[in-house]
């Protein structure tokens, strides 16, 4: 009797044994070799309501809860870039995306915490756009001149970018225009109500509120051409990651009938700090070029992450998880 309680034993042992190497084996193939699965809570910093950082804030998100699901996600709205910086340098958020140009202007005027700022991706461009009633008397920046205008609030890229377009027209934002800080969660209606002249806005193509204000109010988009571009790149260094671009006649059929935009477009970066874990960058990168097709069907521009350039984040360097994600894929 003892003999077969003995031969049980082993065989339950053995059964145990194998169930315990299929478990070890299927960890395995799910995480990469070495790899932990990330866990705890962390802030994402994304940008107005209806402004496409949110919106693609919001995708991510779902994104993020099926490929790290022991990872809880907050996210916060913010004015945008600057702020967007702001807080991930200080701690208050973990990752965040932010315009190249806030990014060099931050690192240039030596904020606090600019030293531990890291590149996870580059993103997609964002297109300056400025935009007046369709009937109005304004056809180019330096019209501007006396009217109100909408310049994003005050940590916003959008303000930086606005700010710099005026000088370089010979505007100056505080005597030359009535300037109003407002964002793109607010400033297609005061247009449409006869508050604003025109706003700027920088953003991925189509934005949501712009081509929803095309839709139910006649607009038209200003051109900003190569001239205007160059005087921007004089400006600063900063000024460099700026590009003249073209907006294609069908980003906002309504407004822009049939033609194409001249204006000046700046890359987006993923953005975080050296002290969040490798690990759980790597699969939050993962999982931002992973998720492109399917953010994109509802926000455009994420159509437009590239693997092949993804990794050009400058002015900032990659994160060490960020390098190890690239390194582990062919592009």
């Amino acid at each position: 009797m003892f003999q077969a309680m003995s031969h049980i034993s082993r065989r339950a042992f053995q059964a145990t044994t194998a169930v315990l190497v299929l478990l070890g084996l299927l960890l395995w193939w799910l995480l990469p070799f070495g790899e932990t699965s990330p866990q705890g809570s962390i802030t994402f910093s994304t940008g107005l309501q209806n402004g496409v950082y949110q919106r693609y804030g919001v995708l991510l998100k779902e994104a993020l809860a099926r490929d790290l699901p022991e990872v809880d996600i907050d996210l916060r709205l913010s004015e945008g870039s600057q702020q967007n910086l702001a807080r991930v340098a200080s701690g208050e958020a973990d990752f965040t995306v932010a315009t190249a140009d806030a990014v060099a202007k931050y690192i240039r005027d030596g904020k606090p915490g600019h030293e531990r700022l890291r590149g996870c991706a580059r993103l997609y461009d964002d297109y300056v756009q400025l935009v007046v009633p369709k009937f109005s008397e304004l056809n180019k920046i330096e019209d501007l001149r006396g009217k109100k205008v909408g310049i994003g609030p005050e940590g916003s890229g959008v303000r930086l970018i606005a700010d710099r377009l005026l000088a370089a027209a010979g505007l100056d934002p505080a005597e030359d225009i009535t300037p109003v800080p407002a964002g793109i969660d607010v400033v297609p209606q005061l247009l449409k109500q006869g508050k604003l002249d025109a706003f700027f806005w920088s953003g991925g193509l189509p934005t949501r509120a712009v081509q929803s204000l095309s839709e139910q109010y006649p607009i038209r988009l200003l051109p900003l051409d190569s001239r205007l571009v160059d005087k921007v790149h004089s400006v600063s260094d900063a000024a460099s990651y700026y590009r003249l671009a073209v907006m294609p006649p069908d980003a906002y059929l309504e407004a822009q009938a049939g033609l194409q935009i001249s204006t000046m477009a700046v890359p987006n970066l993923l953005v975080t700090t050296a002290r969040i874990d490798a690990d759980l960058v790597k699969g939050f990168t993962r999982t931002v070029i992973k998720s492109r097709d399917r953010i994109g069907n509802t926000v455009h521009p994420a159509q437009l992450v590239d693997l092949r350039t993804a990794i050009y984040t400058d002015p900032l360097p990659l994160h060490e998880g960020a390098t190890r994600y690239y390194g582990s894929v062919k592009p």
